[in-house]
């Protein structure tokens, strides 16, 4: 609980109308959440404006509202204008719940492919060396070993900071965080001050929101910029970043002062401080040497295919950074098992093999094609589509990959949101039928409905091949014009199989 004088002193307003010495007992910027003693704040979105429910707000017990232009509420309830209720929620928010980025080591992840991974190695080592963790990401919200849903890559300011302060209160230490480039642009981790931060790779997606790759590169580059600024309130802050990845440049230059903030970059090709070699795949594991400060270490891990050794370097860099030694590291490293929805294995005692995989973006589909590649005995099968609402230009560069890679390629829709799923199917088979066109040895498939899709593939399996279902992974629904359906690619697979 804060008096609304303390919160106005976070941030600039124009003016103040009602009772202005008022307790506020909570902080929200969705209507549906509001309770008695809330402060409500008016954002205007793309879809819905938050003044619109203003009155509402304040029936239901809001004691104070945040808006920018006029509102009408009852008599008795506080309003603060301002002039951008965005940057008042980022001003107020983290004060509201006491800063609780800053009671905990804050590891934060950013890049197009390895996030969710990466975060869930990072937080298996920290418990590994004795730490109490939280995630938070793409699949969930972890606090140890209880799971609690979450919307987005980040969640809101106001999400965020709730995260973050239950997480304080029940103990947490470190706190492993996918940080998106939209959550870094829109100002949702404002008021959180990281301690560690990771770059994987940047690879094509969003651009439908930053129009182009260095605006792309620029968005995910302000993590490192707030990793190292002066003036924070923790010491040992550090930078990790993929020496073999596009832009890998952009965010080292971003680190403003490496005596704050040191840098250690980790590869497999370029010359780094952490870099692996003698890296050898099976079908369910992993092993490589890693070369660090001199010495050369053995490593096993029950993750599949180049992309996840990128992962581990990702993920060993950070805890190093977190003072970890590298022999906990490692030993963590035997035992983590797969994120769900991550190369995940679907066995029904089928005599091939079903892989269902998150992978949305042409780097990430390219990534566990070569993979399948790496570890097959027959025919490479890929059942993918596209997204709607989305950034389109990918489209036919996921068809042409899949049908490189890809002995059998049936395209399908994925979540078409408000688009025709008919359209975009014939945008990401396009790329197919140039690949076609030269590669006579290829069979496509166009199976609009996803269920039919995943069954169809499954139908064509022989002995020895590798059933590859991507563009959802561990999701659970799927997003159609009109409603969202319960949908989940691991058990229409298991479904298809008889299991």
């Amino acid at each position: 609980m804060k008096a609304l004088q303390d919160l106005l002193k976070q941030t600039e307003y124009i003016r103040t109308e009602g009772p202005a010495e008022c307790m506020v007992e909570d902080i929200t910027a969705d209507s549906r959440d509001v309770k008695k003693g809330s402060l409500f704040i008016c954002l205007s979105g793309a879809h819905v404006d938050g003044h619109d429910f203003a009155a509402a707000a304040a029936e239901k017990g809001a004691a104070v509202i945040v808006a920018e232009k006029p509102v009408v509420v009852p008599e008795g309830t506080a309003v603060v204008y301002v002039k951008d209720t965005r940057r008042a929620m980022e001003d107020i928010t983290p004060y509201f719940f006491d800063y609780p980025a800053r009671k905990m080591r804050m590891i934060a992840v950013t890049g197009t492919n390895g996030k969710t991974t990466t975060t869930h190695i990072c937080a298996h080592i920290l418990q590994r060396a004795g730490y109490k963790t939280g995630v938070i990401g793409t699949i969930h919200m972890l606090i140890g070993d209880q799971e609690y849903p979450t919307h987005n890559t980040t969640p809101d300011v106001v999400d965020l900071e709730k995260m973050l302060y239950r997480m304080a209160q029940e103990g947490v230490t470190h706190v492993c965080m996918e940080v998106s480039s939209h959550a870094l642009v829109m100002g949702r981790v404002e008021g959180v001050e990281f301690d560690n931060a990771s770059f994987t790779n940047l690879t094509e997606d969003h651009l439908d929101y930053h129009k182009t790759m260095d605006n792309y590169a620029a968005a995910k580059a302000l993590l490192f910029r707030k990793v190292s600024e002066a003036g924070q309130t923790k010491g040992r802050k550090s930078a990790h970043i993929n020496a073999d990845a596009d832009y890998a440049d952009v965010m080292m230059q971003a680190v403003t002062d490496r005596s704050l903030c040191p840098v250690c970059t980790y590869s497999i090709d370029a010359p780094s401080d952490l870099q692996a070699s003698q890296i050898r795949f099976n079908a369910n594991s992993s092993e490589f040497t890693v070369r660090y400060e001199g010495r050369d270490y053995a490593v096993h891990t029950r993750l599949v295919g180049r992309f996840n050794v990128y992962n581990a370097l990702t993920a060993m860099s950070a805890c190093l950074g977190e003072g970890v030694p590298m022999e906990t590291i490692i030993e963590a490293l035997g035992d983590f098992r797969a994120v769900p929805g991550r190369f995940e294995l679907v066995d029904e005692g089928q005599p091939f093999t079903v892989v269902v995989d998150y992978a949305h973006t042409p780097d990430g589909l390219e990534n566990i094609l070569k993979t399948a590649e790496e570890i097959r005995r027959n025919r490479i099968i890929a059942v993918f589509g596209c997204g709607g609402d989305r950034d389109r230009m990918k489209r036919p560069i996921m068809g042409r990959i899949g049908a490189e890679y890809a002995d059998i390629v049936i395209v399908t829709s994925d979540n078409p949101r408000t688009e025709d799923p008919d359209a975009i199917v014939a945008e990401v088979a396009a790329g197919v039928k140039e690949v076609a066109a030269r590669k006579p040895s290829l069979r496509y498939e166009i199976v609009v409905s996803r269920r039919d899709a995943i069954r169809r593939a499954i139908a064509l399996a022989e002995p020895g091949d590798i059933v590859l279902i991507a563009g959802k992974g561990h999701e659970t629904y799927q997003i159609l014009k009109d409603r969202t359906i319960h949908f989940d690619d691991r058990e229409e697979a298991r479904a298809a199989l008889g299991g």
